[in-house]
């Protein structure tokens, strides 16, 4: 019988052969496989051999304490839609689109994350997730803990920060938004959309009233949103109905539209007024308005809300406290977005 070195069955039969692979940090050295069954997991621990890896290469960061870190209950989620969207398309980088669906997984609530539950997150396998991360680490926007978990490193904001030197209402909005904010005392904010969301591009925080910590970057569904329903609204019917079809109607409170017959009457009132008001239906106890930002020649590039506390004011009083001080911002706002 003969004998394979570094093999997981010592009992080989004669008639195995050693799989050939090459050494790198996500697979084991030697493995062989008997005839007719599933091969066995190593006892190695890639994982950890990976983050080693990394260290070395972008630096460690001082390692959490296993309780400080919440844990994350995730399910099993699909591919991207617009991976498997071009499935067959030759131009389409497939490797690029998964390290961008791993940059994409952490956010404000998921700062660390293992290899398990970014599969999860992304709906890639492990190994793929290995191989991204070992990109991304090379290249230095990604690192790891001696625990195993992987973070994002500075050199990630590089990326977000091209898209908003590209715009000149973002690099320009700021001053605006805090006038605005110190006279009414209250949080604004400018957002565009993406898809079926918005982003923020620019905020003045006065007070939380949220349980979320909203910043540059952040996102909201906009069927629930002041800013994404002035968004929406402003789309032509040929853009508005696919995306329409797309929206998960997600209840996070009971006064939250959940039908998109009712989307639409809302959009159509939003037409009418020239502005949105959302009465707790993203988060009970919050208020906001929005209306359209429009560029010099009458598109609508992006809104400016601002939100308060349900307790604080009225929507009567929103509409005669904050709506003339918002329509002379967003006129300003439209000056400096030429």
């Amino acid at each position: 019988m003969a004998h394979v070195s570094g093999c997981i069955f010592p009992n080989a039969f004669r008639n195995v052969k050693p799989i050939n692979e090459t050494t790198c940090v996500y697979r084991p050295v030697a493995v062989c496989s008997r005839p007719g069954n599933v091969m066995p997991r190593s006892d190695a621990k890639p994982a950890r051999r990976l983050a080693r890896t990394i260290r070395t290469v972008a630096g460690a960061a001082p390692s959490k304490p296993a309780g400080d870190y919440p844990r994350l209950t995730v399910s099993q989620a699909p591919l991207p839609p617009q991976i498997l969207a071009a499935e067959g398309d030759p131009n389409f980088m497939t490797s690029l689109a998964r390290g961008l669906s791993v940059l994409q997984a952490f956010s404000q609530k998921r700062r660390q994350l293992s290899i398990s539950q970014l599969s999860k997150l992304t709906g890639l396998s492990r190994a793929s997730v290995r191989r991204c991360l070992y990109t991304l680490a090379k290249l230095g926007f990604a690192g790891s803990d001696d625990a195993g978990k992987f973070f994002l490193r500075p050199k990630v904001l590089a990326l977000g920060y091209a898209y908003l030197s590209s715009m000149p209402l973002a690099a320009t909005a700021q001053p605006v938004l805090e006038h605005v904010s110190h006279i009414l005392h209250e949080s604004c904010s400018i957002a565009t959309l993406d898809g079926t969301d918005i982003i923020y591009l620019a905020r003045a925080n006065v007070t939380r009233i949220m349980a979320i910590d909203l910043g540059v970057g952040s996102r909201l569904p906009a069927f629930c949103t002041s800013m994404g329903r002035v968004l929406l609204a402003s789309l032509p019917p040929q853009q508005l109905e696919p995306l329409l079809q797309r929206v998960t109607f997600t209840r996070y409170t009971d006064r939250t539209v959940s039908s998109l017959e009712k989307l639409r009457q809302v959009l159509n009132a939003v037409r009418t007024t020239g502005y949105a008001v959302v009465d707790q239906e993203l988060e009970l106890g919050l208020r906001s308005m929005a209306i359209p930002i429009q560029n010099p020649t009458g598109q609508v590039i992006a809104a400016l809300n601002v939100g308060a506390h349900a307790q604080r004011i009225t929507i009567p009083g929103m509409q005669t406290k904050f709506l003339p001080h918002l329509r002379a911002a967003a006129q300003e706002l439209s000056l400096l977005s030429r």
